[in-house]
């Protein structure tokens, strides 16, 4: 399998819309992806409001042979309230898609909550079994999004599961709550390979600030500043493939240019895309390491480092709201941004930090999609 896959959940849409998807040109976009020899489509029941699954049942399924491609679609396990309708929901899928089986089937953003209130609670994974008996769903995996302790579990509780979807690019490598090295290295402890989501972080690793994108291409002329968050995640072991959520032909030509003929990331060029990744986690708004005796005096007990920490990404990556994915996990029995009340308690200790405009801004951005 080439290390490209294409995510269709940023497809070329008309006037805005996210639910009119410009047929024209995604056919054009799956002709193109397909004559390269890259042959994985990745979806979703949610993505486009349920149009995405139809788009790539027009635009491929019914214009190619079956086994010229793979196709790959979740299910929303955050919806789901019994094994009829898991069941149901992934035939309406089968038809969306035009098909009879899909070649890999996953479990959507699977957390700690929906592990245990739904995967474990509805017995998914048994359904999931069925589906793979019955050769309409070819492999079983989950996407996720959560701490390296939960992953571990799971892939304890249930070593039936084939494959996992990570989030995982340079800047969220190291992130306290993203964790995407120790995740991948959770995988790679349990023998399952990995699928990568998010390679672009939203697209933020494709346009970088200051000079951080000058730096990459005076190393690199002939690559886009984005080829470096595509190949770096193309680059380690244990990963099958790399989705991009590509919206028109300019971005799937440039990422053809360079996985066509894919090479790995050299030792020089690691060396210089680790000082990009150093520089853009530095200078955070927010110095969390000042923060620390400020929560220690809070009275609520509020998550103050961990929501600078969270906020500090949200600023950096231009407000892209994935961060959102992570808060509650991240927090734990710590108090949240909500909590907070004014008293102002913290301040003496915040090294003048506005510590409750801080807060309060965490609430309007980073704990709601």
């Amino acid at each position: 399998m080439r290390k490209l896959g294409f995510g269709a959940m940023r497809l070329p849409v008309i006037g805005g819309n996210q639910k009119e998807i410009d047929m024209s040109l995604f056919t054009e976009m799956v002709d193109t992806f397909m004559g390269h020899g890259f042959t994985y489509f990745d979806t979703s029941y949610v993505y486009h409001g349920g149009e995405s699954e139809k788009a790539i049942g027009k635009a491929l399924v019914a214009r190619y042979p079956r086994d010229s491609f793979t196709i790959t679609t979740k299910s929303p396990v955050f919806m789901i309230e019994s094994q009829k309708q898991f069941l149901d929901i992934f035939g309406e899928q089968l038809a969306r898609l035009g098909t009879d089986y899909v070649d890999y089937y996953w479990l959507h953003a699977v957390n700690r909550d929906t592990y245990q209130h739904k995967i474990q609670a509805l017995d998914l994974t048994d359904a999931l079994l069925r589906l793979k008996e019955s050769g309409k769903v070819r492999h079983i995996g989950f996407s996720f999004h959560d701490s390296p302790e939960v992953l571990d579990r799971i892939l304890t509780d249930h070593p039936e599961f084939e494959y996992v979807q990570l989030q995982l690019n340079y800047f969220d490598w190291n992130s306290p709550f993203v964790a995407s090295e120790e995740c991948y290295e959770v995988c790679r402890r349990h023998g399952k390979p990995v699928i990568v989501m998010e390679p672009l972080k939203g697209g933020n690793l494709a346009t970088l600030p200051g000079d951080l994108g000058e730096r990459l291409q005076a190393a690199a002329p002939d690559l886009s500043v984005a080829s470096w968050a595509i190949r770096f995640a193309a680059s380690l072991d244990n990963v099958l493939t790399v989705l991009s959520g590509m919206s028109d032909m300019r971005q799937l030509e440039d990422n053809i240019s360079y996985m066509e003929d894919f090479r790995k990331l050299s030792d020089d060029e690691s060396k210089v895309l680790e000082g990009v990744t150093a520089e853009l986690r530095s200078g955070m708004t927010y110095d969390t390491g000042s923060l620390r005796e400020a929560e220690a005096l809070c009275p609520k007990h509020i998550g103050i480092v961990k929501i600078a920490e969270i906020l500090n990404d949200h600023r950096r990556m231009n407000g892209y709201t994935n961060s959102c994915i992570y808060y509650d996990y991240y927090l734990g029995d710590k108090g949240r941004a909500a909590d907070c009340d004014g008293c102002g308690k913290c301040l003496a200790a915040a090294n003048g930090t506005d510590v409750i405009a801080m807060l309060r801004e965490a609430d309007r951005t980073i704990t709601h999609f």
